[in-house]
Formats: structure tokens, sequence, C-alpha cells
């Protein structure tokens, strides 16, 4: 029981680095400024200590988590996938640890629910996350770009406090 407890105190010790949930358009081309802007967005905060939520799969969370891959510090565990379906290979290859949820869209609520959210365009999958961190009372960065984050950048959800 005493080495139960040594063990536990030592994984308490291990510092958390904040997680940020990076959401946008599930389909871009590698030479799109989206792709681009999401890449160098993962390489930047991994390099500045955080991890990178998203939901696995391609586009902005394709290049978010390939920029976190190429940061000069990432290691194992830096880029988790929550990802729809009950399949964990469905994950892009620059995904540490996938998370198959079998809950569809519904898997929204937990990328909604990171330390901060950052969104880079989208359609309605992307609104509904944004909508959802708002309510979370989540920060939320929204990138000036064609989508749902360029639509929402320095406007109110509604007139709730924050």
């Amino acid at each position: 029981m005493h080495s139960l407890k040594k063990e536990m105190s030592k994984q308490t010790a291990v510092k958390h680095k904040p997680i940020i949930g990076i959401i946008g358009d599930g389909r871009l081309d590698e030479d799109s400024s989206k792709y681009t802007i999401a890449y160098e967005l993962g390489k930047q905060l991994v390099e500045n200590g955080y991890r990178i939520c998203c939901g696995g799969l391609g586009g902005v969370m394709e290049a978010v988590c390939k920029g976190a891959k190429a940061a000069t510090n990432a290691s194992e565990g830096d880029t988790i996938g929550i990802l729809p379906g009950f399949n964990p290979a469905s994950a892009n290859i620059f995904v540490d640890i996938p998370i198959a949820t079998g809950l569809d869209i519904t898997r929204n609520m937990i990328i909604s629910n990171c330390d901060a959210v950052i969104a880079i365009g989208g359609g309605a999958g992307t609104l509904s996350e944004i909508a959802l961190a708002w309510q979370l009372k989540r920060l939320i960065i929204a990138f000036k770009v064609e989508g749902w984050s360029g639509k929402l950048a320095d406007t109110r959800i509604d007139e709730r406090d924050r």
C-alpha cells in the first residue's frame, strides 16, 4: 500500500500542460492558407508548452497535429484526437492519443471543454463547438478567415457575462 501511495504522488507531481482545442474545416488542401495557419499554430502551441486536442481527422485537425509533431520539443502525448466513431485507426497519422468515442457529433462537447478553443474557418460542426465552448465559458480565439470563425470573430454569441 505504501508503494502505491508513493507512485500516486509521483503521478500528481507531473506538470499539467494546458490542452487547447483546435476546431475548423474538416477538409482542406495542404497548400491552402487555413492549412498553413493550423500547421504553424500546432507547432507554436507545442513549442510553448501546450497540448493539442481536436477531432482527430483531416483538414485543420490534421494540419494542427502535423505542426505539433514538427515542434522542436514535441513529445508523445502532445496530440489528442477525439474521434466521432468507434475505430481509433481512423485518426490522422499525427495523432498520438486517438480516443474513439462512438459519439458522432456529440464528441464536439469534449473538444469544446478544453482549457481554451481556437477556431480556424469551419462549417456547422465548428459552429456547434464554438457555441458549446461559449456556454462552458472557455476562452475562444477565432481566426478571421472564411467560415464560422471569420463570421464570429470579435462577436458575442449572446448577452451572457463572460
